[in-house]
């Protein structure tokens, strides 16, 4: 369950707060509508549950407040906005991302996109989704790791009615297998139709706490408020009249001299009073609405609804010993609610037991439940409903393929009166992860993201290409030396194509994540965890690696076409050069990748990398060359004696050409780089985690 206890934001100036003491509880196996109309509150309030947003109070998630919680992503499942991913990745490509992400098998992502009705858009890119098939994407986000809470903020937004009508579907699903739901929404309607729980928030506060019944009684339909001080005298002859003349009113006593009357008008109790001379102080039309286009709801639905209230525990006591549940009585008016019939809708073995108290034992793996079109939850273990008409069979998570129900979302149920169009919800099965940090895999993780879209070979493209017209040009002119003409490096610019492009993909690999928060939807920002620097770092040198060899490979066949294979030769002291080479490359990704996770930002990883040679490298120089009382003569040679002792099978060489890069001038301004940029993220890291 969900609990919320003095929720208060930030004031802005001399503004009030947003959201003002604000507590409340959302129970586990139920529904619970956080309604207000625009402006009241509702984001402000689950942006500071999410701890997304600063500010004062607490909220616990089955008892532990969401920083406390190891794998948040397991225990709280965010639906806020549209999908937070790459626009031109595709759907299954998302999905397979985040299964890496938190450590589940990839063949969750083909569950939940059954499961979302998403199958045929597998293939289909992020950005080219329609609303309602972005939102079925995102709850689809966020059942990924199977977690025991949803959160959603405004889920049916500018959705159609068939879409909302799906979305809802799916968190009544949840909702019956024991999980917690909480929503919110402008519209009173929906609140009254697909929530248990309905909490209304007015300018920051808490105006109501009500049960759906009670709410659709008190708070959504128009009535006629009337004051008197024989009330109790009023309101026996109101409910005489009504019943002689056979219509549906209701006569709620509020207290004191108070009347409350719904399905009624102010001249027909205005005539009530006259004719038996009772003296009324008020007489006055009232609409509890909390938002525009809320009509009247009919007065014969709460007295069914009181009818399912009062059977409620009747029926589940039948269940709980075996015996059938009594018969209903037959309703005049409109449909039943709901909601009254899922509260009554039997447990299965494994599956979620909501008792008539509301108490939810904890969900096991069990018989999965499809959502029937009235709203009624069936396991695979019971037959069809009442009032479902022929309710399609529900999946039954035993069968190792899957197969979907007979009658897909949108399909024809025939039913007593006419065929009507419904939806279908079935959720994926529940899963069984291990414990360790989260991202479980984030080798596997960087490997999707990168390869998910095609940036990355766009960059390689367009540096082949660049490296070979610039190596062409550079041996027409002549006067450049074998080494940099094959690395296509200018003596005028600062870094050759290939290092830029290798920063460049660097850069690129925190700034996705922070364009794109796909990673860090329920949190906000970014994980930082070593796991995941390790893992870009390890991705970002091997796509450096292949980038340079290809680079060099292309301008040596490319000049080898145009020249000859006299400019194609390799030069005396390649090893020393090809070192140098696949140093630069990847220091300037590695460069990339740090700056980009320090800064948030592509375009400041990339301004790290060229303020390597134009910035840093001008500065060591300047610093080394200045005047000083000492110099570090034979400095080098020390160190060569030290290091370069007890080396076996000649590794010295290497050590020593690796010294010896170091203590070249972009050598050593490229190491001093990465080692502040490595210190400056540990520190931001550091930070966070105090945080």
């Amino acid at each position: 369950m969900i609990q919320a206890f003095g929720l208060t934001s930030n004031p802005r100036k001399e503004l009030p707060p947003a959201v003002d003491d604000v507590s409340f509880e959302a129970r586990a196996g139920r529904v619970t509508a956080l309604l207000g109309a625009s402006g009241a509150g509702k984001t402000t309030a689950l942006r500071l549950m999410l701890e997304l947003q600063r500010g004062r109070g607490l909220t616990y998630f089955r008892g532990r407040p969401l920083h406390r919680i190891a794998h948040p992503a397991r225990e709280v499942g965010v639906l806020l906005g549209d999908v937070p991913g790459h626009p031109a990745r595709t759907v299954r490509g998302h999905l397979r991302m985040l299964c890496a992400a938190a450590g589940v098998p990839v063949r969750r992502a083909d569950e939940v996109l059954e499961s979302a009705g998403l199958e045929s858009l597998r293939d289909e890119r992020l950005g080219a989704l329609s609303r309602g098939m972005d939102r079925r994407l995102g709850l689809a986000c966020a059942l990924v790791p199977d977690p025991h809470t949803l959160v959603c903020d405004d889920p049916a937004g500018a959705l159609s009615a068939q879409d909302a009508r799906w979305l809802h579907g799916a968190l009544r699903a949840h909702a019956a297998q024991g999980g917690t739901v909480l929503f919110s929404t402008a519209d009173p309607k929906e609140a009254a139709r697909n929530a248990d729980h309905v909490v209304t928030l007015e300018k920051g506060r808490i105006v109501a706490d009500q049960e759906a019944v009670e709410f659709s009684r008190t708070r959504l339909r128009p009535r006629v408020a009337v004051r008197t001080p024989h009330a109790a005298r009023l309101a026996a002859l109101v409910t005489k009249e009504a019943r002689t003349a056979r219509r549906s009113v209701e006569v709620v006593p509020e207290g004191g001299n108070r009347l409350a009357v719904y399905g009624s008008t102010c001249a027909d109790i205005g005539e009530t009073a006259f004719r038996n001379g009772i003296l009324v102080h008020q007489l006055a039309d009232e609409v509890g609405d909390m938002g525009p286009g809320a009509g009247a709801v009919p007065a014969a639905r709460n007295q069914e609804r009181g009818e399912a209230d009062g059977d409620r525990a009747q029926v589940a006591g039948a269940q709980a010993a075996g015996a059938p549940a009594p018969p209903r009585p037959a309703s005049s008016g409109a449909p039943q609610h709901p909601q009254a019939d899922l509260r009554q809708a039997p447990a299965t073995e494994g599956g979620a037991d909501t008792t008539a108290s509301g108490t939810v034992r904890h969900r096991t793996p069990g018989p999965r439940r499809a959502l029937a079109p009235d709203g009624v939850a069936h396991s695979a273990a019971e037959g069809p409903g009442p009032g479902s008409g022929d309710a399609p069979d529900a999946l039954d998570a035993s069968d190792a393929s899957r197969q979907r129900a007979s009658r897909p979302f949108g399909a024809r149920l025939s039913g007593s009166a006419s065929a009507v169009r419904a939806a279908v919800v079935t959720l994926p099965p529940p899963i069984s992860v291990r414990s360790a940090p989260s991202p479980l895999r984030p080798l596997r993780y960087e490997l999707r993201r990168a390869l998910g879209v095609g940036t990355g070979f766009v960059v390689g493209a367009v540096v082949l290409l660049v490296s070979a017209v610039t190596a062409v040009i550079l041996a027409r002119i002549g006067h450049t030396p074998q080494a940099r003409l094959l690395a296509a490096w200018p003596q005028q610019v600062p870094l050759p194509p290939a290092a830029l492009g290798a920063g460049l993909l660097g850069a690129l690999a925190f700034g996705d994540e922070f364009r794109h928060p796909a990673l860090a939807a329920d949190r906000g920002t970014v994980p930082r965890r070593m796991g995941l620097l390790t893992a870009k770092l390890v991705v970002s040198a091997a796509t450096a690696l292949l980038l340079a060899a290809l680079t060099v490979g292309c301008d040596t066949e490319v000049l080898r076409l145009f020249y000859g294979s006299e400019l194609a030769q390799a030069p005396a002291d390649w090893p020393a050069l090809s070192a140098g080479w696949l140093g630069l490359v990847v220091g300037c990704a590695w460069s990339g990748v740090l700056a980009a996770g320090v800064f948030r930002s592509t375009s400041a990883g990339l301004a790290a990398v060229v303020a390597v040679p134009v910035v840093v490298v001008p500065l060591v120089q300047k610093v080394w060359q200045g005047p000083s009382v000492r110099t570090a003569a034979g400095f080098p040679m020390r160190v060569r004696e030290i290091l370069l002792t007890q080396w076996p099978f000649g590794g010295e060489r290497y050590v020593a050409e690796a010294l010896r890069l170091v203590a070249q001038p972009v050598g050593g301004a490229m190491t001093l780089s990465l080692t502040t940029l490595l210190c400056a993220y540990l520190l931001t890291t550091l930070r966070s985690r105090v945080r």
